[in-house]
């Protein structure tokens, strides 16, 4: 052990085909999950008259910033996107967990999807003679499912309820921010709690993860965003201004970044144990102590308009976000993420569909309007 406790080994993990286990009836239980996001977009569609995504539907900051690749890794993380130092555009996108748009007063987990414009190298089938690489993350560390079928479960009791009420909502809401904040006094977290409700935290104090595991080159690891500016590490744990009012998480968003700089470090946690840190059990925490996160990047926003219209419509309308959206080095991995590439490619296409929208995926930052 080192000085902090830590269990340190220096061998990861070589990436195989191997890490992966297919789960039996895969398949037809993500062919379920695509039907009932589906089905939730549509519900939502049909009530709004505006079709969205299936998850994470409403955004509350919409960002272009920059992602710095050191020029002092050491070689083991010079992998994928990250062999080279350098810098990248990229879009920002924060956004709330549920497919529908709610007001920000009833507080869900939050989640930010990064597509970094401009990448180099051989990209997977999907996504080929594309120039872009997307990070999905959320608030949590660890999924809030452990494999895709207990996904199918929470997802359908999310779809049985699409057409409650907001009031209703509101109270699941606050019963789940309660029984969570209960929990963690003392001493334990039940990421299917955050999943209804979650404290109204500033979305740009928090850390965020992949909390499933991806491929980083030779290896495999997960990926955190860590807040490293004062001024980040200010609101950790802070509520939003204005709570109760209708779009208070961007309305809070938009009002940093009016004069504020942002910076993150960008960590990755290579795995160097399969039993403790497994690939197809998303709900397990990888302990730090086997394998500490290092920084492999740092993500920089400057001041600017956070949320303008034409903005909204380009990022919310025209683009799509998807961890298969990916260089070869950086393939997504386990059975959740399996899911989510048939379920999140259906659901664009319905909305775009739907929408009468192009789907676009952007070749350089200077796209983004401003």
């Amino acid at each position: 052990m080192d000085r902090r406790g830590c269990v340190v080994r220096t061998a990861f993990v070589r990436y195989s085909d191997s890490v992966e286990t297919l789960q039996a009836g895969e398949a037809e239980t993500i062919d379920q999950i695509t039907a009932t996001l589906l089905n939730i977009a549509k519900k939502v569609g049909e009530r709004q008259r505006h079709t969205v995504r299936g998850v994470h539907a409403k955004s509350h900051g919409l960002l272009k910033a920059e992602v710095i690749v050191s020029p002092d890794l050491q070689e083991t993380l010079r992998q994928g996107l990250f062999a080279h130092a350098g810098s990248y555009g990229a879009v920002m996108r924060f956004s709330t967990n549920p497919g529908d748009i709610l007001s920000d007063h009833i507080s869900t987990p939050r989640g930010l999807a990064i597509k970094v414009i401009g990448v180099e190298g051989e990209m997977l089938p999907n996504h080929a003679s594309q120039v872009t690489q997307d990070f999905i993350f959320n608030n949590a560390s660890t999924f809030h499912s452990a494999i895709a079928k207990d996904f199918l479960k929470s997802i359908t009791l999310l779809d049985r309820h699409a057409d409650d009420s907001e009031a209703l909502k509101q109270v699941v809401s606050s019963v789940a921010q309660t029984a969570e904040e209960g929990l963690e006094l003392a001493g334990e977290k039940s990421a299917f709690l955050k999943g209804f409700g979650h404290p109204p935290t500033h979305p740009l104090g928090e850390t965020y993860h992949t909390a499933a595991p991806l491929r980083f080159g030779d290896y495999f690891g997960k990926l955190h965003l860590v807040p490293v500016s004062s001024n980040l590490t200010a609101l950790r744990g802070k509520s939003v201004d204005h709570p109760d009012s209708w779009n208070c998480v961007k309305d809070s968003i938009v009002a940093f970044f009016k004069t504020e700089t942002a910076v993150w470090d960008l960590r990755v946690q290579l795995c160097t144990d399969l039993t403790q840190m497994p690939v197809e059990d998303a709900s397990v925490e990888w302990d730090e102590r086997f394998s500490p996160s290092l920084t492999i990047a740092r993500v920089a926003v400057h001041p600017q308009n956070a949320y303008s219209d034409l903005r909204r419509v380009w990022v919310d309308e025209q683009l799509s976000f998807n961890p298969w959206h990916s260089l070869a080095a950086h393939r997504p991995l386990g059975n959740i993420m399996r899911a989510r590439f048939k379920a999140y490619e259906a659901s664009s296409q319905f909305r775009h569909s739907a929408e009468g929208r192009q789907m676009i995926e952007p070749r350089s930052i200077e796209e983004m309007p401003d």
